[in-house]
């Protein structure tokens, strides 16, 4: 009897298939309605067809009795959040422990051999200049520039070694048994300090490579130098596309461990006096000062004249956090300050003190270092009573950096007090080129605390950051895109005026330009390394130095002064030879650390575990993102303006419907707790977007998490209520090692013969030191390995044993100094990783889905079904004619893909399905078939690509995927197992819905969808999105465009539910604001202003060119302790003439003489929130809300759902006019605010947790008397009188 049903079935798909030949050709005299009871009919067939179809391919049964044997555990959320973070946080301790064998080496090495001389012709590693055999022509690499000088000295050419591509150093060529040196554009390689420093640290290659050896997992090493070079491990040639603005000095990794936390207020003097290069160099400053800021750090910009203002207005009276987004918008406030009237000094640094002092009493800010930098070219006096008031009775907490503009500026005296007398740095500054390593001295003198103390060293974790990418790089690449784009307007216009001026071309030119900006496609993250790093400072153990100073003897009158020191039984006295006092040193060597890879974390964090929809991820203390699946960092192949800012209730939507940043206090108060590092948990609703902001899913979520100790970082698990309780695990009889033995060796290789694919980014097994070119090759060779006698499974690493240095204060025994040098024994390490558990759960499923991989007629002679049978025993041409070829597939919980093609083909026209969709339950077809699930148990959830303005659909290539997932339960226990389904052409399911909607179950007289044009028909998903339409241009494309005023309906009918996502990680385009100077009118003023604009720039002309010549011309013999290791003798003609200041003006003139068609808008990327409305399918009580009947025009259509799909059946009355109604739109728009989105966050801040260390004060910091460098050409006396003399001769 069963028989008989199952060939009346397979009798009646065939019947229906063949009868779209002649469906076509019929046609009757009907009446004009489609009638309720058609379409309901229609839906059921469909939707059983589909469902015995997919049954039949997928032979999803088997795969459910595949999992027999499999044991069901409870998934125990504490447990396992407190395991991954166990586990991550002893990754962690092998990194610090490699950082910290390279401080104590390089603290030893400086020591002892920082004083030695260095040979003439001493050669090193130069990333930038070696030679390079491997390398790739298309990168660019920027040189040291070329100088033609009489007096130039020859120096040595950097040495050269072979590199190989590594594939654990990101497939860059490196050289593993050396370490190389990076050497910033804006340092001078053979500067004595410099040079000095290259030459000891050459002995960390020793420690370097032990390291590795010790722990193949580590990643770049370094030592990143106060003087400005990098010593990196492994080598490499440093690649720098389009220019080389590195500076170790000024990332977070290097900032971060060189000072505890500060605040900074910065005042800029804007009185008339700082006009021209001095307003340049101003900015400049504060630029290179803002760059040297962390995420834990605050600042506030204010100039000041007559009166003192905020450079960003919102930010008055008030610290802002120094994130990225609020530094990008404070840099762009510097280009909007007039100069103008008298400077107010007393005003400026009162407000500075008093603002100070409010985030000091009430502990906020960094609240640990806080400093005032004044920017300015001169003060009246030294405003002593001030600092007495606000700083002196405190014990001055706040330190007070001067910078002094201008090369004329002779009295220096007041403003270097200001910075002696309080704790900080005096700084004189003549061009741009020196501006750079005269701020970064700041950076030394925050970090004296720490190096006097000299016991600790505190251990630093970056946020996350891109590998080698400036974010500065950012804005260059935009602009670099636009000035093409512009040169293609340019040339299309010359080519084609006509063509290029047409309407029809100007609005496809728009909708690309629109398509561009609203792109959430982020192509090409793979070209960005995501990590983090861990760093310490390294401190000079020396106590005191030879020091060779300026000193100023009158306002003219400059004599060098040496500084030499004594050091008696560990005490610092104080001598005085020649009228010269002794100088205590507390000098911070530089900062060592490593880069931790994120992939490296979310390895650890056993995804599989974890389960289907469920995700770990990690917090720092200020609430930001370290690691989480929808950090998306990336737009348009640039990074994001605030990529490493994002906070976590940024990503995690709760679904609560409220406004944009309009946070509940429940979500506040759950972050709050995951900050603070307390162990908890916690069920939420939430909302989450997948497939490129497409689709929409809801439910709930529970939250377990946990601090990691001696970090910032706080891990949190989401899992998902239902089947993310529980955890699919094989039994404990099915062990790799009993399976080899019961089959005499015979490896677990043999049930992955052929179509397969394991998830890439997941930890199987890693070997340390071979190579393979796939993860899949990779897994076989392991599996051959687990089969042979003696395998052990690799223990975890421990980080070694660390030998704390107890000789810091003491060093007067030459043997103790040769010891230090001496490399730590070598520890032992396993030459591979394997996880056991991942391993176990993979075989299991190999083993027991090995049929898979068999064609339907092999695995239906063995099968029982008869549907299974005869269809399975169909001649190959008939099935391809009737079905084509069918891709069908599986994926399992441990992230094992098989697939297989029916019937089988000679040779795939694409590539294969799992080399497309390896990620197994990360797959949108795989997470939405589980969710499905708990809908209707039976359904297949189908899906087409989306069409999208940007990348529309090729309807004769779409493929249609069905997936369906497989629970296995104990009774009162399930959870998922694996998800099955199938793929094939679209033609075929359009073939296959048109030959039903053509005919009539009781009636052959009756209305269809392609008989007539009066009615059209839709199959609709679960998330709106059409996926088979009479028309085949409307497939993929949203309903809601192409029929508004029924989605609407539907909507009203709760059929559909619009859901509210709001985008924090959005990017919007700002138009840049550029002055034109024809809105000016020529009135007798303005003439009379630009007469004196002239003369003014010809006298600052005039006055630079002597003082220039009169600077070359000096006879003065200068140390190089006084020298900025730039060079800046190099850079003199950075000295500009002030009238290139009206060249962009003429520039802008010309281009009036374009037609505006061709000019584009300037735009700047820059951080905003976007919203949308996404829809998804309201089950609940739907066939209530579907059994309807069409009520004229007022309820054109009829609304079905496809039995055992995701589908609905849409039917509509086309003889109803569409009505243009507004639809919540499903493309993003920008929120718009009353304020900028850093203003706003600003003014309704989230809570963060300060960092625990913070060291700014020692009580030995007083015998420190250096606090001010000058610049080079100050002493260049005689410019005034012979000016004077010039001028008048001139005039």
């Amino acid at each position: 009897m069963c028989y008989r049903v199952w060939i009346s079935t397979l009798f009646l798909l065939l019947l229906f298939l063949d009868y779209r030949d002649c469906s076509s050709s019929i046609q009757y005299d009907v009446p004009s309605k489609i009638s309720f009871n058609t379409v309901q009919a229609w839906a059921v067939k469909l939707g059983t067809e589909l469902y015995h179809f997919g049954e039949f391919i997928t032979r999803k049964k088997e795969v459910q009795d595949s999992f027999k044997s499999a044991q069901i555990e409870s998934r125990d959320g504490e447990k396992l959040v407190q395991s991954m973070a166990d586990d991550i946080r002893a990754m962690m301790e092998l990194k610090i422990s490699a950082v910290k064998r390279i401080v104590e080496a390089a603290e030893n090495m400086a020591f002892d051999k920082q004083n030695e001389p260095v040979n003439e012709d001493f050669q090193f590693f130069n990333s930038k200049e070696m030679e390079d055999l491997y390398d790739d022509m298309s990168l660019t690499t920027t040189p040291e520039p070329d100088f033609t000088m009489e007096n130039w000295i020859n120096r040595p050419m950097s040495k050269n070694m072979h590199l190989q591509v590594n594939h654990h150093f990101s497939h860059i060529p490196v050289n593993t048994n050396y370490s190389s040196v990076h050497v910033p554009t804006n340092v001078y390689a053979w500067a004595p300090e410099v040079i000095k420093g290259i030459h000891w640290s050459e002995g960390l290659d020793t420690h370097f490579i032990n390291n590795y050896q010790s722990d193949p997992t580590l990643s770049w090493q370094y030592f990143g130098s106060s003087t400005g070079f990098m010593r990196h491990y492994p080598a490499m040639k440093w690649r720098a596309d389009p220019v080389d603005i590195y500076d170790c000095r000024t990332r977070a990794w290097y900032m971060e461990a060189a000072a505890s936390p500060k605040d900074v207020v910065i005042l800029v003097d804007r009185s008339g006096s700082m006009t021209g290069q001095r307003r340049d160099i101003a900015k400049h400053v504060v630029t290179n000062i803002l760059d040297t800021l962390g995420n834990n750090d605050f600042v506030s910009v204010m100039t000041f004249a007559d009166t003192v203002e905020e450079i960003v207005p919102c930010f008055e009276d008030s610290l802002v956090q120094a994130t990225l987004a609020n530094l990008r918008e404070l840099k762009l406030g510097l280009d909007n300050f007039d100069t103008m009237e008298i400077a107010n000094f007393s005003a400026a640094l009162t407000k500075a003190f008093e603002l100070l002092e409010i985030y000091r009493n009430n502990s906020g800010g960094a609240n640990c270092n806080q400093a005032i930098m004044l920017v300015t070219d001169g003060v009246p006096y030294n405003y002593k009573e001030l600092f007495e008031k606000y700083n002196w009775k405190y014990d001055t907490p706040v330190r007070v950096f001067t910078y002094l503009i201008g090369r004329e500026v002779a009295d220096v005296r007041e403003v270097k007090w200001m910075a002696c007398a309080n704790r900080g740095f005096y700084v004189h500054l003549s061009t741009l080129a020196e501006v750079r390593e005269r701020v970064l001295e700041h950076v030394n003198v925050l970090a004296r605390p720490l190096v006097l103390q000299r016991e600790k060293h505190p251990v630093v974790w970056t946020p996350v950051y891109a590998n080698v990418t400036d974010p500065k790089v950012a804005d260059y690449l935009w602009e670099q895109r636009e000035r093409a784009e512009q040169k293609e307007r340019f040339m299309s216009q010359r080519r084609d005026k006509v063509l290029f001026n047409s309407e029809q071309e100007q609005n496809r030119r728009w909708k690309i330009t629109q398509m561009k900006q609203g792109q959430y496609s982020e192509l090409g993250n793979s070209q960005y390394q995501l990590m983090t790093s861990v760093s310490m400072p390294v401190y000079d153990l020396r106590h005191n130095e030879n020091i060779t100073e300026n000193v100023l003897i009158n306002e003219a009158y400059w004599v060098s002064v040496t500084k030499e020191h004594s050091y008696v039984n560990n005490q610092s006295q104080s001598v005085e030879e020649n009228g010269q006092k002794e100088m205590r040193i507390a000098r911070l060597l530089g900062v060592a650390g490593t880069d931790v890879p994120l992939s490296e974390i979310q390895a650890l964090m056993t995804p599989y575990k974890i389960g289907v929809n469920g995700y770990a991820f990690m917090v720092t203390n200020n609430g930001y993102i370290l690691i989480h699946p929808d950090l998306r960092p990336v737009f348009q192949q640039i990074l994001k303006p605030s990529y490493n800012s994002v906070d976590m209730i940024e990503v995690e939507l709760f679904d609560d419907d409220r406004s944009p940043r309009n946070f509940s206090k429940e979500l506040t108060a759950l972050r709050k707790e995951i900050i603070d590092q307390k162990t908890g948990n916690k069920m939420m609703n939430v909302k989450y977007h997948m497939e490129d902001m497409k689709r929409v899913s809801r439910g709930k979520r529970h939250y377990y998490w946990t601090g990691i100790s001696d970090s910032q970082f706080t891990l949190v698990v989401a899992i998902p209520e239902n089947y993310g309780r529980h955890r699919i695990t094989p039994p404990p009889t099915d062990d790799i090692h009993r399976l080899s033995l019961t089959s005499k060796n015979i490896s677990a290789r043999q049930y992955l013969s052929d179509k397969w694919s394991v998830h890439p980014d997941w930890l199987y097994c890693r070997h340390y030191e071979r190579t393979f070119s796939s993860p899949e090759e990779e897994l076989s060779y392991f599996l051959e390995r687990v089969a042979k006698p003696g395998w052990r499974w690799p223990a975890k690493p421990r980080p070694p044993e660390h030998h704390k240095n107890k000789g810091h204060e003491r060093h007067n025994e030459a043997s103790e100094g040769r010891d230090r040098n001496k490399a730590p024994n070598v520890t032992p390490r396993n030459e591979y990783y394997c996880d056991h558990g991942l391993m176990q759960a993979l075989v299991y499923d190999a083993r027991n889905t090995a049929w898979f991989n068999k064609s339907i007629s092999e695995s239906a002679s063995d099968d029982k079904a008869p549907l299974t049978k005869v269809i399975g025993l169909l001649p190959r041409t008939e099935f391809i004619q009737r079905f084509g070829f069918i891709t069908a597939f599986l994926a399992t919980h441990s992230g094992l893909t098989r697939w297989e093609t029916h019937p089988p083909k000679d040779h795939d026209e694409k590539s294969d399905f799992g080399k497309q969709w390896p990620r197994a339950i990360d797959e949108v077809w795989y997470r939405r078939a589980v969710e499905q699930h708990y809908v209707d148990p039976l359904s297949f959830v189908y899906s087409v690509d989306l069409s999208t303005e940007k990348f529309p659909l090729n309807v004769s290539n779409a493929m249609v995927t069905a997936a369906h997932a497989v629970f296995h339960g104990d009774g009162h226990r399930k959870t998922p197992a694996a998800v099955v389904g199938f793929q094939f052409k679209h033609e075929r399911l359009a073939e296959w819905f048109q030959n039903i909607t053509s005919s009539c179950e009781h009636s052959k007289e009756c209305v269809t969808c392609n008989v007539t044009d009066n009615w059209d028909c839709y199959l609709v998903d679960s998330n709106g999105w059409i996926i088979v339409s009479e028309d085949n241009s409307q497939t993929g494309q949203f309903f809601g465009k192409i029929r508004p005023d029924i989605m609407m309906k539907l909507v009203e009918e709760e059929v559909f539910k619009p859901v509210h996502i709001i985008d924090y990680q959005a990017v919007c385009f700002r138009e840049k604001k550029i002055t034109n100077p024809a809105t000016a009118i020529l009135t007798p003023l303005e003439n009379l202003r630009l007469i004196m604009g002239w003369f003014i720039a010809t006298t600052v002309w005039f006055y630079n060119s002597i003082t220039l010549s009169l600077a070359q011309a000096s006879s003065f013999s200068f140390d190089y302790e006084f020298v900025s290791t730039t060079g800046s003798y190099q850079y003199e003609n950075d000295e500009t003439d002030d009238s290139t200041m009206t060249k962009p003006a003429t520039t802008r003139i010309l281009e009036r003489d374009f037609e505006k068609l061709v000019l584009i808008n300037r735009t700047r990327p820059t951080p905003c929130d976007r919203e949308m409305y996404l829809y998804q399918l309201e089950y609940k009580n739907l066939d209530e809300k579907l059994n309807k009947p069409v009520k004229e025009c007022d309820r054109p259509f009829y609304a079905q759902l496809v039995n055992y799909t995701n589908m609905l059946l849409v039917v509509v009355d086309a003889m109803c006019a569409k009505q243009d109604v507004p639809i919540y739109p499903i493309d993003a728009n920008e929120v718009q605010y009353n304020e900028s989105l850093p203003c706003l966050k600003h003014m309704h801040p989230l809570y963060r947790k300060q960092p625990n260390s913070c060291i700014r004060n020692h009580t030995e910091e007083s015998n420190i008397d250096m606090c001010g460098r000058c610049s080079l050409l100050s002493k260049s006396f005689l410019w005034i009188p012979l000016s004077v003399i010039c001028l008048i001769q001139y005039f």
